[in-house]
């Protein structure tokens, strides 16, 4: 059965609210991220193009096709399930056991790092053609040549960051069941939803070209609770540690909540942490995984080289978020 636009629970609501068409308030749950990831779309591409476009919803419709393809039938019903609560579908819950019963990829120094610092390194997480895919995507979509430095300032690009989302070399990640079954072993549980996001760029220091950043931050409220999630970047490219690799502050979340209490009224995100930093280097097709409430990001790039990555996550239906924002 061929389902549209129209048929996917909540999609009008969102588009209504985000175009300014209607009144809206944004869940706490990972709503509007599922709907978009049904679409193919990721979650910061899609707000922006509604957001800057106000689009009508059949030319939101033909902009989310032309970007991503139709929906898959599949999709739509998992999601559909997932708002009512039921089961997903038989074809995603045999892949989603197969997740589940295959043999562990993290081992338990994994699991005892993942517990003491609040991160880990999957090696291999890809393989290197998967990796060299990607790598070639990227120098594509930014015009940037391997051969000249000159071209490493990529265009279009927020910081480091580069808005493109699609294309079958990131899905070799997404798609991958040894990326899944990591997240699995974290999270205990297979039926994830894994992220549509885009790629970095983060090219050598230059005179009068310093780096963009950013440096150690949060992207979660420091309200607490803070919400079990995690984050997650593949180097495309082997990666030194003064290559700007990811940075972070090691084993932080076991003492964030006293920290905070400490600091009072003061506002964390301008505590300068970098003393505490430690780099992460890794090889190429190899994937850091970290807690959401460690203090992370990238580092200067001192090499003489890019920092070449791709974003991969994976997420529960049932994670919620803090509307209020610290």
């Amino acid at each position: 059965m061929t389902l549209s636009f129209g048929d996917i629970r909540g999609l009008r609501e969102i588009w209504a609210g985000r175009t300014r068409r209607a009144p809206y308030e944004p869940r706490p749950d990972p709503f509007e991220r599922m709907v978009f990831g049904l679409l193919g779309l990721g979650l910061e591409q899609a707000l922006q193009y509604l957001g800057q476009n106000t689009p009508t919803f059949e030319d939101f419709e033909a902009w989310a096709i032309a970007t991503a393809g139709p929906p898959e039938a599949e999709a739509i019903a998992r999601y559909h399930a997932a708002l009512d609560g039921q089961p997903p579908p038989p074809a995603v819950q045999a892949r989603l056991d197969a997740i589940e019963s295959a043999a562990p990829v993290l081992d338990e120094g994994d699991l005892r790092q993942w517990e003491a610092e609040g991160y880990l390194i999957l090696r291999n997480a890809v393989t290197h053609d998967q990796a060299r895919a990607a790598e070639t995507l990227l120098w594509r979509v930014t015009g940037a040549d391997p051969a000249d430095p000159a071209t490493w300032r990529p265009r279009g690009a927020q910081g480091i960051m580069v808005q493109h989302f699609q294309d079958p070399a990131l899905d070799a990640a997404r798609r991958s069941p040894r990326v899944h079954k990591a997240f699995a072993q974290l999270w205990g549980t297979a039926d994830l939803w894994p992220t549509i996001d885009r790629l970095s760029f983060n090219p050598p220091e230059a005179v009068g070209i310093p780096f963009q950043g950013p440096r150690l931050h949060w992207d979660v409220s420091l309200v607490l609770p803070i919400p079990f999630a995690t984050q997650g970047i593949l180097y495309l490219t082997d990666t030194a540690a003064d290559q700007g690799a990811l940075e972070l502050v090691p084993g932080f979340h076991h003492r964030l909540e006293r920290w905070l209490a400490d600091l009072g009224d003061a506002d964390p995100r301008r505590v300068d942490l970098a003393p505490q930093a430690v780099t992460i280097p890794g090889g190429a097709g190899d994937l850091v995984i970290w807690r959401q409430d460690l203090p992370h990001g990238a580092s200067p790039n001192r090499a003489s080289r890019p920092r070449m990555a791709q974003y991969v996550n994976f997420y529960s239906a049932a994670l919620k978020s803090n509307p209020v924002w610290r």
